[in-house]
């Protein structure tokens, strides 16, 4: 029997950069996946395919609605969904296939077949040749990430009534879509046919969108994204979903009771997610999950058996790509006796529509309920000269800062490349600045990056310049 130092079940971006890691600190490493191709959900039916897709809608919309306003006329605009498609996995083809190279190149043994647990340091690999083998390990981590939450009175066909899965690989584009959940997967994935001339309807419990995130965000949000002709039903309870050949009819109660009747050619389902550890055989190891699904964990990510660890989907926290990279570099090395540190408060969430949407730290709400004093600063990027330039004048930067001690405690984004303009943020946070310190850094003009400088100006005695 073929023996590790470290074994990794599940190469998503969890599992595959813990693998990666734990050979960089030089242990003999192994990792196993079920399906063909590496990289989890996040690079074969997550995050990258569905980028690729929200690119592509936003050239198509770019070129229809506001190309012309830069001296650029163009005829007989068409979409070609089955080549946008095809591109999507081409994308996914190229992030996958890095995966394996990376592999290799750090020496790690893959295996592809479906794991499950003999004893504490023993996994049986059902391989995908119909094989089966065993293998052991010192140290093993359980990366097996998340699938689709499911309604319990809703039946998922992945025909007409889909999960982010399906989604992503219409057979044709659709005319119209239902979107059940007002987060960030389904705002994304409706965004992408919004763009492309779908009518998007989207149905909510809450009585506000993005719901994690800052309530400033999701009113922003919104209200964007009702000028691309989005329509919202907040604060609606869905009751059924019945699919035929050709559409789907939903249910649902408003805040009154009120029964309302939804129809469109397709229904996606976007709820959330569950972790995913089904066959593993943990109950032969003595780990029982939690009321959610989850796998305990102390600080160090160890489970309740010691020399067994659990990072990403499978454990509490946000269910974030970045996340699980964060908890795969830190259980290495903390298996080769380095001291790591995870703030779970500094990871950062993005919502890939345009504009993006990103956010780190405290959100105001969560300080009037601890009832920490503090201050904000906002900027419009309207106000920016870059964001003229390129007419991308949607949004605004708020800073949240200690009202004693002007210590940043949140910084939250919508407008133009927030997705990389909160890494300024998570800087700031990470040590500790001041949005004094901030407004004093020189910041490169002219920039979209400008607009958190002027937050923090205006969040230290209203200083912003520019508005």
């Amino acid at each position: 029997m073929e023996k590790y130092e470290v074994i990794v079940i599940g190469s998503g971006p969890g599992g595959y950069v813990a693998a990666i890691r734990a050979a960089q600190l030089g242990k003999k490493t192994a990792i196993i996946e079920k399906y063909s191709t590496m990289g989890g959900t996040c690079l074969n039916v997550g995050c990258i395919p569905s980028k690729a897709l929200l690119d592509s809608s936003e050239h198509y919309y770019n070129v229809t609605k506001s190309i012309s306003e830069h001296g650029i006329t163009v005829k007989d605009i068409k979409v070609d969904f089955s080549k946008m498609i095809e591109r999507k996995g081409e994308v996914v083809k190229a992030n996958t296939s890095g995966i394996e190279y990376l592999m290799k190149k750090n020496k790690i043994t893959s295996y592809q077949g479906v794991a499950s647990f003999e004893n504490t340091n023993t996994v049986n690999i059902a391989l995908a040749t119909g094989e089966n083998t065993s293998i052991q390990g010192d140290k093993i981590i359980i990366a097996t990430g998340s699938k689709p939450t499911q309604l319990p009175f809703l039946q998922i066909d992945k025909k007409r009534i889909i999960t982010s899965t399906e989604a992503l690989s219409l057979p044709t584009l659709p005319k119209s879509l239902i979107v059940i959940g007002g987060g960030v997967i389904g705002l994304e994935l409706g965004s992408v046919y919004a763009r492309l001339g779908a009518e998007v309807t989207v149905i909510e419990y809450l009585d506000r969108i993005i719901p994690g995130m800052d309530d400033d965000l999701g009113k922003e949000l919104q209200r964007i994204l009702k000028k691309q002709g989005f329509k919202f039903n907040l604060q609606h309870k869905v009751t059924s979903a019945i699919a035929d050949d050709d559409k789907v009819v939903v249910k649902a109660s408003n805040k009154k009771g009120e029964e309302q009747s939804f129809e469109a050619e397709y229904c996606l389902v976007a709820v959330g997610r569950r972790p995913y550890t089904e066959g593993l055989g943990l109950e032969k190891i003595g780990i029982t999950t939690n009321q959610a699904g989850q796998i305990p964990v102390d600080e160090y990510l160890e489970t309740t058996v010691k020399g067994i660890y659990a990072i990403g989907d499978v454990i509490q926290g946000a269910m974030l790509a970045h996340k699980a990279s964060e908890e795969g570099v830190f259980v290495a090395e903390v298996i080769a006796g380095q001291k790591p540190h995870i703030n779970y408060r500094l990871i950062p969430g993005v919502v890939y529509t345009w504009p993006e949407v990103a956010g780190v730290g405290y959100t105001e709400r969560e300080l009037k309920e601890t009832g920490r004093e503090y201050k904000t600063g906002s900027f419009p990027f309207r106000a920016l000269g870059r964001s003229r330039a390129s007419g991308d004048i949607d949004g605004s930067v708020k800073i949240i800062a200690d009202k004693v001690t002007d210590e940043v405690l949140g910084v939250h984004i919508i407008g133009a490349r927030a997705a990389d303009l909160i890494a300024e943020g998570v800087v700031a946070l990470e040590y500790r600045a001041s949005a004094e310190d901030i407004a004093r850094m020189s910041h490169a003009h002219p920039t979209y990056a400008e607009a958190i400088k002027e937050a923090c100006l205006a969040a230290t005695d209203n200083r912003a310049i520019h508005n």
